[in-house]
Formats: C-alpha cells, structure tokens, sequence
C-alpha cells in the first residue's frame, strides 16, 4: 500500500520571496559579477583553467574553440555552448578588453560589431598575460572545489599575479545591480599597488598620481578629472569619453579625420550618425563621408564644403553623435561572497590581501616539498658513509620488507628515507653522483632558509609580491592609450580659441600676461628695445617665454610647489599693459610665495624630465608625468632644505647640463651624473659655491650649440660649448664671463645656434629682439659685447 505524501500549508507569498531571493544569489555570484580577487566571472575563470588543463599555452599551437567549449561546457560550466564561446570571444577581442587573455586566430569580430565566425571555424590559445594569472595554480595556492556534478575539481579563484579587475575592467548585469568597472594601464595599476604595499595608509588621492585615470583599448579622450575622482573615491562616477579627431587641409579643402572613437562603440554607429544628420540637415558643410580603416588602424573622413567652419562641424559631430560619450562607473564586485561597491584603495587592498594568501600558501608548499626532499637526501647521505654495509643488510635481507626494518633499525631511518635507498639506482654509487647528493642537500637547505624567512612576517611575503610586481611592469608596461583632458565634461572651449603664439611675461611683483608675439618686431644689437609689459615702480620681469594657446604651463614657485595653468587662461593684453596678479589665478599659493619659472609642455604625459635647480646650488632630475595629474591647489614639486628655494626649472633635453653662478662660474656634466628621482625629493649637490656666491642659471645644451651669456648690465657673448670641458657635478667650475662692475653680476645662460633670434628682457619692461648672428663670439674669459643700451637702474633680467 503506497504511503500518503506530508502535504505543507506554504505561503505563496513567501515562498516565491525565498525562490527569487535565491535565483537572484546565484546570478549575482556564480553568473554576472567578478571576484574582486581575480577580476573574473566564473564563466571566464572557467574557460581559462579549462584551457591551461588543455596544455593552450602561448607558446604552443592554436586548438579549435570548439574543443575548449566543449570541455568547460561538459566539465564545469553547463549553462549552454553560445555563452561560454561569447565570453571567449570578448576576452580574445583587443577592443573589448585592454590587455586580452585569450589568443585568437580568426575571426572573432569587429569593432564595428560584426559578429565572429562559429566555434568550429576560430581557434584560440592562452595569452602570456593569461598564463601570468594561472601561476602557481598546481601549488595548493588557492582553494578547489567540486564541479557541478562532483566528478571533478575547479579552483574558487585563480592566483591572479596580475591585477586584473583594474586592468580590464569589467561589466554585467545581475539581477538589480550591475558592475560597469573602466579598464586601466597595467604599468600604473602596478606603480599604485606597490605604492599601497610600501604605505597602507596611503589616500585614493595619492594613487591618482599613479593611476591617472581609466585607459580604454580603443584610446579617446576622458574630458575633465571630477568623474574619475568621484569614482576612485566612491566606486561610483561619470566620465565623459570623446573620440579623437584631427582636422587636416589638402588643396585649400579641411577634412575632419577620427582615428579613435570611444570605449564600446561600434565605429559604424557612429558614420551611420553622422549620415543621419547631414541628411537631416542638422549638420551642413559636409560634402563626403568615407570609412578608410583598415588593418593598419581606423580613419573615419568627414570631407568640408569649402566654406564650411571645420570646428563647428566637429563639436556638433562630438554634441550629437557617440562620439562624445558618458562612461557610467559602477566599481561593484565579489568580496567575500558578497557584492560589494569599492573605492579604488579597495579595490587594490582586496587585490594585494589575496596575492598575500597565495604567496604565504605558495611558500608553505615549497617549504613542505622541500623538507621532504631534504629528509630523503639525509637518508641517502648517512647511506653513502656506510654503503659496503648496506649492501651487505640488503643481500642478507629475504625480502624488501625485510631490508627496509633492517635499514631503518640500523642507521635510524624513518620508513621513507629506507624506501628511498633501496629505490637509489647503482649509478648513484659513482663520485660525481655523490658530489651531486651532497650539492642538492646544501642547495635545499639554503631554499628552505630563504622560504622560512619569507613565512616570517608579512612584510617578507609584501617584499616577494613587490618584486613580482616589478617584474609584470618591466615584461607588459606599454604607454597610455586614453588621454585625459582638462574640463568639466563638456564641449571644450579651447576648441574654439585659435592656438596663436604669445609672449608670456611675469614680474617680480607677481602680474602675468600673455601677448601675441607677432607685436614685436626685430631690432639690430645695440637698439632700446619696446616696451613689452607696463611695470610698476620697484618691479621688474622674471621670467619671459613663448607659448601657444593651447599649451599647458606648469608654475613653479620658489617654495618649490608647482600650479597649473592653460596659456589662454592668462591675461591677455597689449604690450603696454601690466597684466593680473598670478594670485588670482592660482589657488592655495602663500602670501610669501613666488613663481619663478613658467615650463611650457604641449602634452602633459610626455616622456621628458624635468631639471630643479635650488639657490644653494642643488639639482633634481623628475619625470615629466609625476606632474600630469593637474590638482587646483598645487602639489609639492622639491622638497626644499632650510635656508634653501628653488631658483629655476628646465626641460632636460639633451645629454649634456650646465649650471652658471652669479660669480660668473660654470660647470658642465653629463645627464648620467643625477638620477631620476621622485616628485618629493630634494636633489643632490651639482657645484661647489663661494659663501657669497649663489646658483643662478640651469641649461641642457646639445654638443654642437653656442652658449650665449649675458650679464645684468647689458653686456654678453656667445661661446662655443666645446670650450668648456664636462666634469662630475659638485665642483667649482670655471669662469665664464667677467663679473666686474661694468658687466655685473651673470643673469642667465641660455643654449643658442647662429640662426635665429635672442629676445632681451629688462627690469623695467623693455625688450628688445636680436639676431643671434650680430651678437660675436668670444671664449670663456672675457667681458662681452652689449646687447642693449639700459637706462640707469635698468637692469637685464631675462634672455630667451
């Protein structure tokens, strides 16, 4: 008789709660969100391991992605073929992820949004990069466990060397909540995680010096730093993301050309974009619309009527068109089993807490292997002093059960070191292989010291994780593919401001202006110049240079602080004008506070150094992007010593350095002799000076250039650099100018050629431009000739 079945009063209500609340889980950690820890789903997780288990290294021949499907969908991961070979794809796609896991042959796809080829007809095989987050897999690193049928074993999480949710980012859509996390460069993921390791308590403001924003696969431009501040600080943000588009002209015709478009936007959409508007009329002057891209890169042409405003054109394109686009960030993972939004500090701390656990279990492995193998070559070595003996219990041992009690009761051997003997091979008898017993037990117990020194405090296991991340820098580091623009997100408006040469004047007394270059005409050697700027009584100019609009101008001030400025963000006046006080252009400077030396640099993140040259005669070398990060406020650019400030700042751009003193003194040296240092450094000594003497001028001159030297009181001269011999840093130089009372003190010393024209500066404002052809060339030690007539009291300030 069949039993009755229980029959439960269940509440529908609650029950369909407790269902969903379930379905939901399992989404939201086995399906649509990344382990912090590795930056994988477990999709992705699962076709990589599968493919290491498959022997798909990078060195080796490509298999069908079929076969890899296959094997993760039988073995690990049965929610249907079409997903897994998506999420294959999009990981061997170079536009989808920033540093691809998966090498594909075939296709896979296009930006355009093509789809790829099916399974049978693509192959693939692990990227090195990959392989970096499979290592140490088989080293009881991270935890294992059950398929979805029991039969097999997968690892939880990879070991992940890499930081690779930072950057490759990653995206999903889980059930009410979605991750939407940007991807970065490796190089400056790992300049900020080594940057943690060395300092716990450091801010997510201090790793922005690191990591300057997201760096997309398809490069653009991020417009403004609110959106990436925002979403390191919160792990929520907006950025806004545009294309890149240059205008060009052939035969009197513009064209506006795009060679990068933004993150996850077919290149197709936007030229069907653009064809929608100009056939609606929302945007005229377009006469021809082509896609040239090919293998080489992507180029979109946008032809112009004859008549038509390129930049208009190209800000409607940038307005209307997803060419101009809004990054939503949403830094949402797994951490601990649970989804979590992280600030960027998080982010990284989570990372480095994981790779703390595999290296720990990693050494504690090889410690193990290692004292066993340690234990087996003690065995065989108290074998090898007494081998007749040995020999003789085993020939007089009935069986190997019998040889082995006798061994280990005779020589106090434990069951596997007898083991171990009876299995050593005749061979082993001979002197070299002696000689090799006793080496490898010398070489295990020096492994096994440096492996106990590493499991003996967590700084040893951040010391290991450091010099491996060093390393992943120095093999994969490749340079920036997105930049990042000043602005608040919107349409610039130095798009619109004409990229004219200007004149920059700041005084003593702290006014600034910019003045267009062509309101200064040429002069012979000897004339009163023009007035170039307005001064007040006691003032006089500091610094003059050449700029375009468009040029960034890094502020240095003698506090060794450094503020940024855009050209056309000056003021711009005639040449008989003052100009603003700098103060009201510059937030946070002291009421003491100078600038001192303006540095004009078309882009912030090029690869240049920076020379820092201080009164007391010391000399710092920093790159140029430990600068690139603009901050309204400043940052410290030298730290300064007491009774110390910076006197002046140059671009190094040649092999050679020159340091001028008031006293008239020079001294020349290679690049080689200063080290580049961080941006909170102070320097190092650079020349030997009197107790009344004082660093006054920094060049980097190439070996075929003039020096041209000039003096306070209007005299100077071109010399031939060859003239003066380069010696180490931290001597006292020679004479290069006469400072007596008719010359004066040594003002400055700039690098020239024959060509070309010199611009004078004086106190009182005049200036006055020259051929350097009329000014005559003389050695070391002599006076000069004059190069403008002052007034009494006037006196030279600057030559450029």
């Amino acid at each position: 008789m069949q039993k009755a079945r229980e029959v439960k009063d269940v509440q529908l209500k609650e029950k369909l709660k407790d269902s969903y609340l379930n379905y939901s889980m399992s989404v939201i950690v086995g399906r649509a969100l990344p382990d912090v820890r590795d930056g994988l789903k477990p999709v992705q997780r699962r076709i990589l391991y599968a493919m290491d288990k498959m022997g798909l290294r990078s060195s080796g021949p490509y298999k069908k992605s079929a076969r890899v499907v296959g094997d993760v969908l039988g073995k690990y991961h049965p929610h249907g073929d079409t997903a897994i070979y998506d999420a294959l794809v999009r990981m061997a796609q170079g536009f989808s992820l920033r540093y691809p896991l998966v090498d594909g042959q075939g296709n896979f796809g296009s930006i355009d949004g093509d789809s790829p080829a099916a399974m049978r007809y693509t192959e693939a095989k692990l990227t090195p990069i990959a392989e970096e987050m499979l290592e140490d897999l088989d080293k009881e690193t991270v935890e294992f466990r059950d398929n979805f049928d029991g039969s097999l074993k997968e690892p939880k999480v990879l070991p992940a060397k890499v930081p690779n949710l930072l950057i490759n980012g990653s995206s999903g859509i889980a059930v009410g909540m979605a991750t939407n996390i940007p991807p970065h460069n490796l190089e400056e993921v790992i300049k900020a995680t080594i940057r943690l390791i060395e300092n716990p308590n450091a801010t997510v403001y201090d790793l922005m010096e690191d990591i300057k924003g997201p760096d997309f696969p398809t490069g653009g431009e991020i417009l403004g730093r609110q959106g990436i501040k925002e979403a390191y600080e919160t792990g929520r943000g907006k950025l806004k993301v545009r294309g890149k588009a240059k205008i060009a002209e052939k035969d009197k015709k513009e064209k506006i050309i795009i060679k990068e478009i933004p993150f996850q936007v077919k290149k197709s959409k936007i030229v069907e974009q653009i064809a929608d508007l100009v056939k609606d009329d929302v945007i005229t002057g377009i006469s021809d619309l082509r896609d040239e891209s090919d293998r080489e890169g992507m180029r979109i042409v946008v032809e112009l009527k004859t008549q038509a405003n390129s930049e208009i054109v190209l800000n409607k394109i940038f307005s209307k068109t997803n060419l101009e686009t809004t990054f939503g960030v949403s830094n949402l993972s797994i951490v601990d089993g649970e989804p979590r939004v992280l600030s960027l500090k998080e982010t990284i701390k989570n990372f480095i807490s994981h790779r703390v656990d595999v290296v720990k279990n990693r050494t504690q492995y090889l410690l193990e292997k290692a004292k066993n193998r340690l234990h087996v070559l003690e065995g065989l070595l108290v074998a090898l002093k007494d081998i007749d003996k040995v020999i003789e219990l085993i020939e007089e041992s009935e069986d190997k059960n019998k040889a082995q009690d006798k061994l280990e009761d005779t020589f106090d051997l434990s069951e596997k070191q007898a083991d171990s003997i009876l299995k050593m091979r005749l061979q082993r008898l001979t002197n070299l292989e002696r000689k090799k017993i006793k080496d490898e037990h010398q070489e295990v117990k020096q492994e096994i010291k440096e492996y106990e020194e590493i499991l003996s405090s967590r700084e040893n296991i951040l010391s290991e994780i450091k010099k491996e991340l060093l390393d992943l820098k120095e093999e994969y580091k490749d340079k920036r593919k997105t930049t990042i623009a000043e602005g608040k997100g919107e349409i610039d408006e130095i798009d619109l401001i004409p990229d004219e040469e200007m004149n920059i004047f700041l005084t003593e007394g702290g006014y600034i202006k910019r003045t267009p270059a062509d309101e200064f005409r040429k002069q012979n050697r000897g004339g009163t110049g023009l007035i170039g700027i307005d001064l007040k009584e006691n003032d006089r100019v500091i610094e003059a240079i050449n700029a375009t609009n468009h040029d960034n101008l890094l502020c240095f001030s003698n506090k060794g602080n450094v503020y940024w400025l855009k050209t056309y963000q000056l003021p711009k006046y005639g040449r008989r004008s003052r100009g603003r006080p700098i103060v009201n252009l510059i937030d946070g400077m002291e009421e003491d506070e100078k600038i001192i030396s303006i540095i004009q640099v078309e882009d912030l993140d090029e690869e240049k150094d920076l020379l820092f040259l201080t009164k007391r005669g010391l000399i710092k070398r920093t790159e140029l992007n430990e600068y690139s990060n603009p901050i309204s406020t400043g940052v410290i650019a030298i730290n300064l010593r007491d009774n110390d400030e910076l006197i002046d700042v140059k671009e190094l751009e040649d092999k050679k350095i020159i340091v001028a003193s008031k006293e008239g003194k020079l001294v020349k040296f290679n690049k080689s002799e200063v080290r580049p240092t961080g941006r909170n450094t102070k320097g190092v000594k650079c020349m030997v000076l009197g107790d009344k003497d004082e660093a006054r001028s920094l060049e980097t001159p190439k070996d075929e250039e003039f020096i041209l030297i000039a003096t306070e009181n209007g005299y100077g001269k071109l010399t031939k650099l060859n003239e003066y011999r380069t010696s180490h840093r931290k001597v006292k130089g020679v004479i290069t100018i006469k400072t007596d009372k008719k010359n004066g003190d040594l003002i400055d010393v700039v690098t020239k050629d024959r060509e070309g024209l010199t611009t004078v500066t004086t106190e009182e404002g005049k200036i006055i431009k020259i051929s350097n052809k009329d000014i005559s060339i003389q050695s070391r030690n002599t006076r000069g000739v004059k190069l403008i007539s002052l007034k009494e009291g006037d006196k030279i300030t600057s030559i450029i």
